[in-house]
């Protein structure tokens, strides 16, 4: 099967399935999601995806009932649907259910669909552009809600400025970006935001800070500012899909490009987990 939909244990092609016009998710984005890789059938760290699934679950106090294990069978029954063994997405989202429209909690079972389709990891060896963007967004950024419009917004002014991503800042201070986590390299140290309720737990950036730790590379979790992107030896991208792309120019400005074995360093590092993890070996550094 290609593309692969499924909805509270119903599956079918994506184009074949519905879902409920009274879903909380329709009218209110009232619900969590997460999403990453698998290649070869195999989930891409897994774990720390649906931890941060269930903590925002929690955070939002959906009433979600299938144990961690029962909805990884499930992801794992999907991607066992399809057709393809290579690189695909992995999306699954929960919602509080459906009922009629009533800002209150109703008394009604969360829903699940899971969507997964084929898909590429990014060229490592490609630069993003991106443009900067101040931060709009509420002030619940560390849960992955599917309250997405300012994001989905700033995402249409990249494009339009034939850029790949945004960098949010508010005021000075660097936070994300759109759908990724935005970090710098500035001599001989990475370094990442730090985990507050302006910033999603990227499970890449976890990711990076446990190879700096391995490989012997200072890190380092602070604000960081855009002056600072400007002045920094590199600058990375990272999301699950992302390993840790660099940026080449920011509103038109040229930036990183002064730390290349340090950058290629880490990205072969995540790369080879990557393979470690799935078997598979994309062709991207």
């Amino acid at each position: 099967m290609k593309n692969v939909g499924y909805f509270n244990g119903k599956t079918d092609l994506i184009e074949n399935m519905s879902i409920p016009m009274m879903d909380r998710a329709v009218y209110f984005g009232d619900g969590v999601y997460d999403a990453t890789y698998a290649a070869n059938r195999v989930i891409f760290e897994p774990d720390f995806h649906i931890d941060r699934f269930y903590n925002s679950l929690k955070a939002v106090e959906i009433p979600f009932t299938l144990s961690k294990t029962e909805l990884r069978a499930e992801l794992q029954k999907c991607i066992d649907l399809m057709d393809s063994s290579g690189i695909v997405f992995v999306y699954w989202q929960a919602d509080r259910g459906t009922s009629m429209r009533n800002h209150a909690f109703p008394d009604c079972k969360p829903n699940l669909l899971i969507y997964i389709v084929e898909s590429s990891l990014t060229d490592l060896r490609k630069p993003y552009k991106v443009i900067t963007v101040e931060d709009t967004r509420f002030l619940h950024c560390n849960i992955k809600t599917l309250n997405l419009l300012p994001s989905v917004l700033a995402a249409q002014r990249a494009k339009e400025s034939g850029c790949n991503e945004v960098i949010f800042h508010r005021g000075n201070r660097v936070t994300e970006c759109a759908h990724s986590n935005v970090n710098i390299l500035k001599d001989g140290t990475f370094i990442t935001p730090p985990l507050d309720n302006l910033i999603l737990p990227g499970t890449t950036r976890r990711h990076y800070l446990e190879i700096c730790r391995r490989i012997g590379v200072s890190s380092c979790e602070r604000e960081f500012t855009l002056d600072e992107v400007f002045a920094a030896d590199e600058v990375m991208i990272t999301s699950a899909g992302t390993l840790g792309v660099p940026v080449s120019e920011v509103d038109g400005r040229k930036v990183g490009g002064k730390a290349p074995e340090l950058l290629h360093r880490l990205q072969k590092a995540a790369v080879d987990d990557f393979i470690a993890e799935t078997g598979f070996t994309p062709d991207i550094l």
